[in-house]
């Protein structure tokens, strides 16, 4: 008869072990915690913090190239909350969204009609500037996330329009992470001032619409007489000179797409 109290060591050994594996499961668990901390630290904080400061330096050797300094977050459109008036104003004369001007700003007048020059591949070319969202980031050919997108640039929609043509200049930008350009996108309101800066003038857009969400194949959104194709009550049906900004939404999600529109206002040749 087995004495009461007495454990044999085939008992003990099998909770040594599972003190063990427990231990164990522990360890890994605390390991994978801190691995998962770490890399979202990088995706959140240190890849934001590289793609700002690379950019904050493109627009300062863009600006040196172009032998004009450096104008600020607000300088490029006199304030956060300036309207289209401000800027049209110091610009000349302001168009009705088609294009149409009796001004010397005219897209077909002495700036040579917009941008002509094909830049190369994931050249940066262009500053793009929103005073009320405080932000000069460059504009690189081609949408590209290695070369252009996670570098904290903005990238032109190859196919669409270049600064001051007619027809469509759209843009794609992170809304989180890489620099996150645009993530108060949101934020922008109809007659808010957009300006693109490029070697040849300074082209100011003024907000026009907005479509807070559309499907991230939307392709109307970009077209030259931007109309979204899964909403068609969002857009144009006239030819006029555009300007589209498009970025992911929700954040920190990629199924869905937003779209600022803007339409030029002025021009002015440097």
């Amino acid at each position: 008869m087995r004495a009461p109290g007495v454990v044999h060591h085939g008992t003990r050994r099998r909770r040594a072990a599972y003190r063990r594996a427990v231990w164990s499961g522990a360890e890994v668990l605390v390991t994978v915690g801190v691995v998962l901390l770490l890399l979202v630290a990088h995706q959140l904080w240190w890849t934001n913090r590289q793609a700002r400061h690379g950019a904050e330096r493109k627009v300062q050797a863009l600006e040196r190239e172009w032998g004009t300094p450096a104008t600020g977050s607000s300088g490029s459109g006199g304030g956060a909350e300036s309207g289209a008036g401000a800027v049209a104003g110091s610009g000349g004369d302001a168009k009705d969204g088609t294009g149409r001007t009796a001004g010397r700003n005219s897209p077909s007048g002495s700036a040579g009609g917009g941008d002509r020059k094909q830049p190369r591949w994931s050249q940066a070319y262009a500053v793009l500037g929103i005073p009320r969202l405080s932000l000069r980031v460059p504009v690189a050919e081609g949408v590209s996330k290695a070369n252009v997108l996670n570098k904290g640039y903005v990238g032109h929609y190859k196919g669409t329009q270049q600064p001051g043509q007619a027809g469509n200049f759209a843009l794609a930008g992170h809304r989180n992470t890489h620099g996150e350009p645009f993530r108060y996108l949101p934020r922008l309101r109809r007659g808010d001032t957009i300006t693109v800066e490029t070697k040849a003038a300074v082209y100011t857009y003024t907000v026009d619409r907005t479509l807070s969400r559309t499907s991230a194949r939307d392709v109307g959104v970009i077209r030259p007489v931007p109309r979204s194709t899964v909403r068609p009550s969002y857009g144009y049906t006239r030819p006029g000179y555009y300007i589209t900004l498009t970025t992911c939404t929700p954040e920190y999600t990629s199924r869905y797409r937003m779209a600022v529109w803007g339409k030029l206002t002025s021009m002015r040749p440097r």
